[in-house]
């Protein structure tokens, strides 16, 4: 089956800043709100919040605010996956993998590197290396189930040349919300610290199983074809929505929301 890729690229573009959104500002942004802490600013990048006279448990929920509203819009997304086989299928399936995989990924990234969201989760916490290879553990079976589920669920919508028609859409994907954090992420004014620590780690580590994912359809026993064969159609709606998104995410989120007057 031959997609649209120019409206692949549209929709990954849509995917992939509204994952970052629900991250920072719902997630991380509204624990901050409901823990009484005062926002102060959202970038693509990051959110910065006033912790001042919070508690410690309070901090920590902040932290991983994003994790539960990355995990909470995949079962959304998961819930809607209807019996459909066109542009709209497909960015659920987006938007359910790549909450998933930033979800998961991002406790094997603080396990290892302890920096990131759950880094602060765990600090404390005695003795932390027991905790970091916890997290770690704990990512990297996640991850790994993250991404069987993700390409068992799109190889079943695939035709016969199915390891290059899920590279069509899962690899063009990555690439994509690699290209649009990079061009947003030196607005940010965390400055490049920021971007290798968040941006290049959500959106090049994180969605890294779109890219190594259609491997698992080598195998002809993995992901059994059901159901209608998926189709990606040319949407100018979906491009126009796409150029609007994008400007909006480099120009106007990648400098940062100041929240704080």
């Amino acid at each position: 089956m031959k997609h649209d890729r120019l409206t692949i690229v549209a929709l990954a573009v849509i995917a992939c800043a509204l994952v970052t959104v629900v991250h920072e500002g719902v997630g991380h942004g509204g624990a901050c709100v409901l823990s009484g802490c005062k926002p102060e600013l959202m970038t693509s990048m990051q959110f910065q919040g006033d912790h001042r006279g919070l508690s410690t448990a309070a901090v920590k929920f902040i932290a991983a605010g994003g994790t539960i509203a990355n995990l909470i819009f995949a079962a959304v997304a998961i819930m809607l996956l209807a019996r459909r086989a066109d542009a709209t299928w497909f960015f659920l399936w987006l938007i359910a993998s790549m909450n998933l995989m930033l979800s998961t990924g991002y406790l094997l990234y603080s396990g290892v590197a302890n920096i990131g969201d759950w880094s602060v989760i765990i600090r404390g916490w005695s003795p932390g290396w027991f905790w970091r290879l916890t997290l770690a553990l704990i990512g990297g079976v996640t991850y790994w189930l993250t991404v069987k589920w993700a390409m068992r669920t799109l190889g079943s919508r695939l035709g016969e040349d199915r390891v290059r028609e899920a590279n069509s859409l899962s690899l063009v994907s990555f690439i994509t919300g690699g290209v649009l954090s990079i061009l947003a992420g030196p607005f940010d004014p965390g400055g490049l610290s920021v971007v290798l620590i968040s941006g290049a780690a959500a959106s090049l580590g994180g969605s890294s199983g779109l890219a190594w994912g259609p491997q698992l359809l080598h195998d002809p026993a993995f992901a059994p074809r059901r159901g209608e064969a998926l189709e990606v159609r040319r949407s100018w709606r979906a491009i126009a929505a796409a150029v609007a998104v994008a400007a909006m995410f480099i120009l106007l989120l990648g400098p940062g929301w100041k929240l704080s007057r």
